[in-house]
């Protein structure tokens, strides 16, 4: 049972993901698992970074040990802490929870992908529509199966092209449409 404001945090990103994510197919693989309820979605304040990596080796645990049928993936949702505000922060972390992956023994059968709200690609501006594939309400790890999305990249056409379809279904939205998809102050490059 989640506290109210836990409903809340889970709230946003089930309504991103609706809305952004499956609503503008930026993962084709999404729709499957959040439709059959296969999601699990986990809120955490944590104090500090390391409690935040010890939740995260928690929840990597939890998915290996899971059954795919109830449960194909697992969102890590980090809200009210002061250290994974800022991007840059939170990005340091991601590289310390891939290792953390590795050290754990997960390596070729969990990964890791990170969305945060101010995500930034190296080399882009932060107002790059590029940015908002990876932007959502709330810093996030997304613990997926490799498994799962080896087999979904499989039965792709041409899954190297959906990068690039993303970038011109953001590029067509009004500014707008993207605040109100990632509840932040969308501006973006058409140029970049």
């Amino acid at each position: 049972m989640h506290s109210t404001e836990d409903t809340a945090i889970i709230t946003a990103i089930e309504t991103w993901i609706r809305a952004a994510v499956i609503g503008l197919n930026l993962c084709p693989f999404a729709r499957t698992p959040f439709t059959n309820g296969q999601v699990r979605y986990v809120a955490c304040r944590p104090p500090s970074p390391e409690v935040l990596l010890d939740a995260f080796a928690q929840e990597l645990t939890h998915l290996a040990q899971a059954d795919p049928a109830t449960c194909e993936t697992t969102l890590l949702i980090v809200a009210d802490a002061p250290f994974a505000k800022r991007f840059r922060d939170f990005n340091d972390l991601t590289g310390v929870a891939e290792d953390l992956l590795v050290e754990l023994g997960f390596e070729g059968e969990l990964q890791l992908a990170s969305f945060h709200p101010q995500f930034q690609f190296a080399g882009t501006l932060k107002s790059d529509v590029s940015n908002f594939t990876n932007r959502a309400p709330y810093p996030v790890w997304h613990l997926l199966r490799e498994s799962s999305v080896s087999r979904a990249v499989d039965a792709m056409v041409d899954p190297d092209a959906i990068y690039e379809r993303n970038i011109s279904t953001l590029r067509s939205l009004e500014e707008a449409q993207l605040t109100s998809l990632f509840g932040t102050h969308a501006m973006k490059s058409r140029d970049g």
